[in-house]
């Protein structure tokens, strides 16, 4: 059956497209199946997955207006090992577009479910706000990833964007759930790390994922190249925590 997981933060610069890329290459190098879904009108994980942006014909926008099937829509992204949908600023247009649309929060549920069991996983890659594409994405998902720093205002913004999530629930998506949080940029040396570390796992307890992914210089260089850290450094320490992640994902369904 397949799995669908949006990487989602309403706070930028948490690593949310860095693990989306990440984790879909680790899942990908496990003989797992995958698409990757950019719906960020940045269009970061469409370039860190070596496509540009810029001379996309075909896009998730192009799919959320019903103007493409998924499959029209999805490139094969060889060298990575998964299926890409990818995305750039149009995406912004996707907004005002479905303000006044009937079951405009269905629109990517509709899309996935009429041909996405050829994957083990879907990866969507969700912008940094809480806006109508972030909600089509929680209303197509089986789960939520949250990545997120360990620092003081990162807990104050998870509260919200759970609290958005258990509306999701109750309204559109009565399968919605967390999937886990997973701690990103993660500086040992910084005693605050380490506190508010403790204070994710002393809350939300086995829905903190084991895996920590350490502040890497590797991992912050691959996709200036196009690539995830699997392929720019497979030996680095940012692409070797991705690949546990994704064996937790895959032997828990949920994390422990």
């Amino acid at each position: 059956m397949t799995r669908i997981i949006a990487v989602a933060n309403q706070k930028g610069g948490v690593g949310k497209t860095t693990t989306s890329i990440n984790l879909a290459a680790s899942l990908a190098a496990r003989k797992q199946k995958v698409l990757l879904i950019d719906l960020d009108p940045q269009g970061n994980a469409t370039m860190g997955s070596g496509v540009n942006k810029k001379t996309l014909e075909r896009s998730s926008y192009d799919a959320l207006m019903a103007e493409v099937t998924l499959a029209e829509a999805v490139l094969s992204i060889e060298h990575c090992k998964y299926d890409l949908m990818p995305g750039n600023d149009d995406l912004t247009g996707a907004e005002v577009a479905l303000l006044d649309e009937i079951g405009r929060e269905l629109r990517l549920r509709n899309v996935l479910q009429r041909s996405v069991e050829k994957y083990d996983f879907v990866i969507i890659d969700c912008p940094p706000a809480l806006s109508m594409l972030t909600v089509n994405a929680l209303t197509a998902a089986d789960s939520v990833m949250i990545p997120m720093q360990c620092e003081y205002y990162a807990l104050e913004g998870l509260s919200a964007l759970l609290d958005t999530i258990e509306k999701i629930r109750k309204l559109l998506n009565p399968r919605l759930r967390v999937e886990g949080l997973l701690r990103t940029m993660f500086d040992a040396r910084n005693n605050l790390s380490t506190q508010v570390s403790a204070q994710l796992v002393k809350h939300f307890g086995d829905k903190v994922y084991a895996t920590i992914i350490p502040r890497n210089v590797r991992l912050a260089e691959a996709p200036s190249h196009g690539l995830p850290a699997l392929l720019y450094d497979r030996s680095s320490s940012g692409a070797v925590a991705y690949l546990q992640l994704a064996g937790e994902v895959v032997r828990n369904g949920a994390p422990r």
